[in-house]
């Protein structure tokens, strides 16, 4: 095969969809899905990274916000504080100052005022903010002078404008330098991550992300399936710090946001064995490129410095996405306790009228990143016969269900309170139902069944979901059914958009009315 062929051969969405069948075909359905036990060292250093970071797109995102608002507001004060008459031009000076601050962040956007290393040194790089700022003062004044005013006394309130901006854009600009510089020392503005592989390959890739000068990668460590033989315990300085299975234990202790392989394209085979294991994880994953002589389209790589990766798979639902699911999340959660607290108390009575015991009953579930989240519903069993661990489903005309109970479970009413759930962060309103961490189908957990099982939990689970509005709700008494949920739940997780999640939301109670499998 030559080397123009080579790179279609080696084709990521091609390698993605392998690693997502390969997640639900029962005939691969076989490998262990208990947790690992990993080393003392590695749950120390776990430990060492278990607070989370804060992400530089979303840090981004919010000085983009203060700065806008912020130029936009000293637009209007020179109007207020410069202009003879502030009031008879308040409207036109709100327009004006809108205008001045939206072009100015569309200038510094194209001038890679934005770029985190040039916000780490904001003196090297001060004229590009402070022209960007001159220019999209001139373009305002420009257009007013030749369409709407010529007025003398204009000109030194759009110059008290400039200067009052220019002066805000410097010293915001070096207290933001500093808060970086800061916070890349404490760790809390960093991306954290893995190497996976080791040997020469290993050091080569550190050594080079060593040499970037602007480099937000913090390596966490490195992991290697080779003996010490092969592949030595310490490289570049950096601890191995156990296998390939233990990094999927590790990675859901401490916060990790990336990946990397350091293997060759040529191991193209071993590449797909790792993806098999490691795609369950809510992380980046990437192939270190550096020391590849072929080449991709731009697109399918991410840099560090000068350091390239090759995309493979991307975190879920990641920065600003995550931040538009949580206030969609909130702002339908508030509306559905307006709209439904009379649902709630009405429940509430009839469950405390029923059958001694409280109206709540509380359940482990599994949660985002495998975690252990604990799920409130109103209690639909008698309190003696309740079932904390859900071992033993739910099944039809089940003795230990309350006359009360079978009407909510059929209903969905009895979930409800998972509502404070999505309130209180555990759950979203929308995603993959949270299952209870010792569910099985008759004698076998999910996870033996389904080998991709745990990539349900990439993203929060939701009260409601894809699976459920498709019929795949009640009770998982088959191996296909939890098959069947898993893909259900991987084809939202990898389609996600906040359309679809709305029309989720708004299917669901249409679609509650089949209660042909709840009970």
């Amino acid at each position: 095969m030559n080397k123009v062929d080579k790179p279609d051969a080696f084709d990521l969405g091609a390698m993605r969809q392998k690693a997502s069948q390969a997640a639900t075909d029962p005939d691969t359905s076989n490998g262990p899905t208990e947790p690992v036990e990993i080393s003392a060292l590695a749950r120390q250093i776990a430990g060492q990274y278990s607070d989370v970071n804060y992400s530089p797109s979303i840090i981004i995102g919010q000085l983009r916000f203060l700065e806008f608002f912020s130029l936009f507001a000293i637009a209007l004060a020179a109007n207020f504080f410069f202009a003879l008459a502030p009031y008879d031009h308040l409207m036109s000076s709100a327009i004006n100052g809108f205008a001045s601050a939206a072009l100015a962040l569309v200038l510094m956007q194209v001038a890679d005022c934005y770029d985190v290393s040039i916000l780490r040194t904001p003196m090297r790089f001060m004229g590009r903010v402070l022209a960007s700022w001159m220019a999209a003062v001139a373009m305002t004044a420009l257009v007013n002078l030749l369409f709407f005013t010529n007025d003398a006394h204009y000109r030194m309130v759009l110059a008290a404008c400039f200067l009052l901006g220019a002066a805000y854009l410097f010293i915001e600009r070096n207290l933001i330098g500093f808060a970086i510089r800061r916070w890349a020392r404490n760790g809390v503005m960093e991306r954290r991550a893995v190497i996976i592989g080791g040997g020469k390959p290993a050091k080569d890739l550190i050594r080079a992300l060593e040499q970037q000068p602007e480099n937000d990668i913090r390596i966490c460590g490195i992991f290697d399936d080779r003996n010490a033989q092969r592949s030595p315990d310490m490289i570049a300085g950096y601890p191995k710090l156990g296998t390939v299975a233990e990094l999927v234990e590790f990675a859901r202790l401490a916060h990790i946001d990336m990946l990397i392989i350091s293997l060759p394209l040529s191991a193209e085979a071993r590449i797909m064995q790792l993806l098999k294991m490691l795609w369950v994880l809510p992380v980046d994953i990437r192939l270190a490129a550096h020391s590849n002589n072929l080449r991709f389209r731009p697109r399918a790589y991410s840099h560090v410095g000068a350091v390239p990766l090759l995309d493979i798979l991307d975190k879920p639902i990641r920065d600003w996405d995550s931040v538009a699911k949580r206030a969609f999340d909130i702002f339908f959660s508030l509306l559905a306790l307006a709209l439904l607290w009379p649902v709630f108390i009405g429940a509430a009575i009839a469950v405390k009228m029923n059958s001694k015991g409280p109206v709540f009953f509380v359940q482990k579930r599994h949660g985002f990143n495998n975690e252990i989240i604990n799920v409130l519903k109103f209690r639909s069993m008698y309190t003696e016969m309740s079932d904390p661990t859900a071992r033993n489903a739910v099944t039809k005309n089940d003795p230990r269900v309350t006359s009360v109970g079978r009407i909510i479970r059929k209903t969905s009413i009895d979930e409800l309170p998972q509502i404070f759930n999505v309130l209180r962060g555990d759950l979203s309103l929308v995603g993959p139902r949270p299952h209870a961490i010792l569910g099985q189908t008759r004698d076998k957990l999910y996870g033996d069944v389904v080998e991709g099982y745990f990539a349900r939990h990439r993203v929060k689970p939701g009260v409601t979901g894809w699976a459920q509005i498709n019929g795949w709700r009640g009770e998982i008494d088959t191996d296909d059914k939890i098959k069947f949920r898993t893909a259900y739940d991987l084809y939202y997780i990898e389609n996600w958009s906040l359309l679809f999640d709305l029309k989720i939301l708004f299917l669901t109670p249409i679609r509650l009315l089949n209660t042909e499998n709840a009970y």
